[in-house]
């Protein structure tokens, strides 16, 4: 069973790949060949939390679990099996599978319902998961410009110039006129106003998925021409934006839409994260690191 790290996940999983993965794992989801499981969570008095969540597409399936603390941190793991015999193939740090597979999903989404000639993205957040949004709507459109808005003013300069975009001094600022705009952070109130987002535009909306927080207010929630989620059973789970807004009206799911961009409406990716997703980027992991087993074999725990 081979056994990947962080750094061994970053070197073998680029963006554009992954971006390329999630495609397929909704297609397979489409024709009966891939299964989610909605995320579980064991919550503890003490406030940590452990969380569980399986999928399968094609010829495996996996689960990644991970425990969370809010004065502590997380720790993530990711385990992927052979779906015809169960046995298992490989175990690996997921820390960084859950973040680029995330902003790839969102890279699928976009490539899907944005503007084929978005130039403008606006981004709410900072943190961890900003970067692969970034790279992965940069990789699906000709993105020219690009503002930064987040609660830290230290930590949105600092990304602005490690990814060479600007750093807006309001949330409005960042995404007043952007063809796309990304919510990607951990606020339990809305992060971003109606009246700031015009029609054509394409929110990503990624940084909730927790019943009782969400980053959009409601009358975008119900102003929305149509609203994509990656799982209809998980987002009635854990969609706060969708659940607190009441908003299900016009609400599809990823595996079931086809290129689609509105220039007249807004259009909303709830990004959840599921199970496949996972899968989908350890399997490949997993099948890139056979290709070449002398650059792993010294961290293989067991003979397969």
């Amino acid at each position: 069973m081979f056994y990947f790290t962080e750094s061994d996940v970053q070197a073998l999983l680029p963006i554009t790949e992954a971006i390329r993965l999630m495609r397929l794992a909704f297609e397979a989801q489409k024709i009966g060949r891939a299964v989610i499981q909605p995320r579980r969570r064991l919550i503890l008095e003490s406030g940590s939390v452990l969380h569980s969540m399986a999928g399968a597409v094609g010829n495996y399936f996996g689960t990644k679990f991970y425990s969370s603390n809010p004065r502590y941190g997380a720790n993530f793991f990711f385990f992927l099996f052979d779906a015809k015999t169960a046995q298992p193939l490989a175990q690996m740090e997921a820390n960084y599978l859950g973040q680029i597979r995330t902003g790839a999903a969102s890279g699928y989404a976009t490539d899907l319902l944005a503007n084929p000639q978005a130039k403008t993205l606006g981004l709410i957040g900072s943190g961890f998961q900003a970067a692969t949004q970034l790279h992965a709507i940069r990789a699906v459109r000709p993105i020219e410009h690009v503002r930064v808005w987040s609660r830290s003013e230290e930590k949105r300069t600092k990304f602005a110039q490690e990814n060479s975009v600007i750093a807006a001094a309001t949330a409005e600022e960042a995404v007043c006129g952007a063809d796309i705009v990304v919510t990607a952070t951990n606020a339990k109130d809305p992060v971003l106003e109606n009246a700031w987002i015009s029609d054509g535009t394409l929110v990503n909306a990624m940084g909730s998925n927790v019943a009782n927080r969400r980053e959009l207010p409601a009358d975008l929630m119900q102003r929305a021409s149509l609203i994509v989620v990656d799982s209809l059973e998980q987002a009635k789970i854990e969609a706060g934006d969708l659940i607190i807004s009441d908003a299900w009206s016009n609400v599809v799911e990823l595996q079931n839409v086809q290129a689609h961009y509105n220039a007249n409406g807004v259009t909303i990716f709830e990004s959840i994260g599921v199970g496949i997703e996972d899968v989908a980027a350890a399997a490949f992991i997993y099948e890139r690191a056979l290709a070449t087993p002398e650059r792993f074999v010294d961290r293989n725990r067991a003979t397969r």
